[in-house]
Parts: C-alpha cells; sequence; structure tokens
C-alpha cells in the first residue's frame, strides 16, 4: 500500500476515535482493514485524500472476513467451510457498524 496522505490519516484516527480497531487482513495488502464488534470493512484509498469501501461490510467468523448467502431459504454469512446463521441481532449490528462507519468516512468540516 503507498503512503497515505495527510487527510486518510485523519479520517483514520477518527475512526480509533469511535471505538473501531485496524486489522491487517493478509489477502488484502492494498487495502485498510478496520473493524469494530463482530463486523469488519476494508477501506481502499482514494486519490484526493479519502477512502471508499472495498466490497461489502461483513461478520468476522474467527477473526475472518465472510460473504452472505441464501442457502435453503436462509440467509447465512461464510467463510470456507464455516458458516453462522444471519440473524436479526447480526444484521442489526451490521446495519449500525455500517452505519457508523460512512458516517466516520464522511468528510468532517
Amino acid at each position: 500500500m503507498s503512503e497515505l496522505t495527510p487527510q486518510q490519516i485523519v479520517i483514520l484516527e477518527r475512526l480509533l476515535a469511535n471505538g473501531f480497531t485496524p486489522v491487517a487482513f493478509p489477502l488484502y495488502a492494498n487495502v485498510v482493514g478496520i473493524r469494530k464488534g463482530g463486523c469488519a470493512a476494508l477501506l481502499e484509498p482514494i486519490s484526493g485524500g479519502g477512502f471508499r469501501l472495498f466490497g461489502e461490510p461483513c461478520v468476522l467468523l474467527d477473526g475472518n472476513l465472510t460473504v452472505r448467502v441464501t442457502h435453503g431459504g436462509q440467509s447465512w454469512f461464510v467463510w470456507k467451510k464455516q458458516r453462522l446463521e444471519a440473524t436479526p441481532q447480526r444484521l442489526a449490528e451490521l446495519d449500525r457498524f455500517i452505519s457508523e462507519l460512512k458516517l466516520q468516512l464522511e468528510p468532517h468540516a
């Protein structure tokens, strides 16, 4: 990953101040991993100094990024052969995580 701009550093500091934690995902060395609670997202640095979401924010399963799938009418968060049911509580936590993350990524005056 190239060096972060001062604006990107300010955004990361704001995320840290609001309870988010940086996390490295080895398969995604060119983006910044960020987590809070049981959720995580990948942030891609963009020219102009900000970040954009890289892929979809997700629920973590044993510290790994998951993909949400529907099978047999049920929704699951899946990583390799492991799966976690997409319960209303997990979906609500993911929605809160996404809302908080997007709010912190917006430019602040």
